[in-house]
C-alpha cells in the first residue's frame, strides 16, 4: 500500500491481522479516499475492514486503472506499479466512496457469481456433448449436465430465499417481477449488481449497464454509434431477458416491431430493447410502482406521518 503525498508504503497480508494493520495504519493520516482493485473477490475482506471503520474506500475498475497507466506513460505491471496507479488515479479522478451493503446483498452476490460459473459449464457441456459418439462418454455427459442443472435449480431456490427474509428487497423484487419479462434470475442480478437503480436518469442507468451508444465522430466522418463498457454481468442477463420480453412483453413487443419496420440492424434491435427495459424498470423502482401502475402514469403517494 503507497501513501500520497508522504510517499509512504507498506505491505501487509491479506488476512484479519492484515486489514487490522491496515486499518491502524490509515488511520495516523488525513485520508481523502483509499483505492482497492477489483480483484474477483480477494479484495473484499479489506474493504469490509475499511468501511467499518469508517474510511472512505472505493473500488477502482481494473479496466479504468490500465488505461490509466498507459496514459500516464507506465506500461509495465508489477505489485509496486499496480500500487503506485491505484493511488495515483484516486487523487486523480473523481471517485465515490463504497457502502457497506447488507449481508442479504452479499449473500446474492455470491450466489449469482457461482450460478454464471455453473449456467457457462452447463452451457459448455450440452455444446460438447453433441460431439461425443462413445456411449459411455455420452452417459457420463448426460450426468454431468443432470448435475450442473439441479445444482442452478438449488442455487434458484436459495436466492428466493434469501430475497424473501428482507423485506425491503421483496418488495423491490416485487416490483421488478412484475413487468412481463422479468424473471427471477434478472430481477435478483439488479438487486445485488445494480443498487442505483431507481436512483439515476435515464442516461444514467443505460450507460451504467453499457447499452448507452456513444458517439463515433471526427469532422466530417460519421461513423456507428457502439455500446461500450457498463457491468457486463448485468448486460448479460438483461440480453436474454430482452430477448424474451421482445416477444411476449406486449410494449416491448410493439417497440421491436417498430425497429424492424423502420429496417433497424437486428443487433440494434436488441440493444434498443434491453434499453428501453432498463430505464422501464428504473423508473418503476424510482416511483415505486409495478408495471401496470407505471403504464397509466401513476405513482406512490408518500404517506404523511
Amino acid at each position: 500500500m503507497l501513501v500520497l503525498p508522504e510517499q509512504q508504503s507498506f505491505s501487509v497480508s491479506n488476512d484479519v491481522a492484515g486489514w487490522a494493520e491496515v486499518v491502524a495504519r490509515l488511520r495516523g493520516f488525513a485520508i481523502a479516499a483509499i483505492g482497492l482493485e477489483a480483484s474477483g473477490g480477494y479484495e473484499r475482506g479489506a474493504m469490509r475492514a475499511l468501511l467499518a471503520a469508517g474510511l472512505p474506500a472505493c473500488q477502482v475498475n481494473p479496466f479504468k486503472l490500465r488505461q490509466f497507466a498507459r496514459a500516464s506513460g507506465v506500461l509495465a505491471k508489477n505489485d509496486p506499479l499496480d500500487t503506485r496507479m491505484i493511488a495515483s488515479f484516486v487523487a486523480t479522478m473523481p471517485t465515490r466512496p463504497a457502502q457497506t451493503r447488507p449481508l442479504a446483498i452479499e449473500r446474492l452476490t455470491e450466489m449469482l457469481a457461482v450460478r454464471r460459473q455453473l449456467n457457462a459449464e452447463k452451457v459448455a457441456a450440452e455444446n460438447a456433448s453433441r460431439l461425443l459418439e462413445d456411449a459411455m462418454l455420452q452417459r457420463l455427459s448426460r450426468r454431468r449436465i443432470a448435475r450442473l442443472a439441479a445444482d442452478i435449480e438449488s442455487l434458484d431456490r436459495h436466492l428466493v430465499e434469501i430475497v424473501d427474509t428482507d423485506a425491503a428487497l421483496a418488495h423491490r423484487y416485487r416490483l421488478l417481477t412484475s413487468m412481463p419479462g422479468v424473471g427471477l434470475v434478472l430481477a435478483c442480478t439488479l438487486i445485488a449488481l445494480l443498487p442505483e437503480l431507481g436512483v439515476m436518469s435515464r442516461k444514467q442507468v443505460a450507460a451504467l449497464v453499457g447499452v448507452a451508444p456513444y458517439a463515433f465522430e471526427s469532422g466530417k466522418f460519421k461513423g456507428r454509434r457502439c455500446i461500450w463498457g457498463g457491468r457486463a454481468p448485468v448486460r448479460e442477463v438483461l440480453y436474454m431477458a430482452a430477448m424474451s420480453a421482445g416477444n411476449w412483453n406486449p410494449v416491448l413487443k410493439q417497440f421491436r416491431k417498430r425497429l424492424q419496420g423502420a429496417g433497424k440492424l437486428p443487433k440494434v434491435i436488441i440493444v434498443a430493447v434491453m434499453r428501453k427495459m432498463i430505464t422501464m424498470l428504473n423508473a418503476m423502482v424510482r416511483d415505486d410502482v409495478a408495471w401496470a401502475d407505471h403504464l397509466h402514469g401513476r405513482r406512490t403517494v408518500p404517506t404523511a406521518c
